[in-house]
């Protein structure tokens, strides 16, 4: 989910004097940095799966760089 659609959502929901356009785009970053973060935490989670012992560090190796090129998608 974009930030676009979350605005769209919203203003098929809320009366548009509500909520100023300043105050929406500020509500959708926070819901899509919210989704971001879980999403990230998804990937964590797998990361911690795979055991050392295993030899899985590709696995985990690619779990990580996700996990972490997520959580940039809200900084550029």
């Amino acid at each position: 989910m974009t930030k676009d659609d979350v605005i769209r959502m919203a203003e098929t929901q809320l009366h548009r004097w509500w909520l100023s356009d300043e105050k929406l785009e500020r509500f959708a970053n926070l819901v899509a940095a919210h989704e971001r973060e879980e999403c990230a935490k998804v990937c964590d989670d797998k990361y911690k799966e795979f055991p050392e012992e295993e030899n899985d560090y590709a696995y985990a190796d690619a779990a990580k760089g996700l996990a972490a090129s997520i959580r940039a998608r809200g900084t550029t």
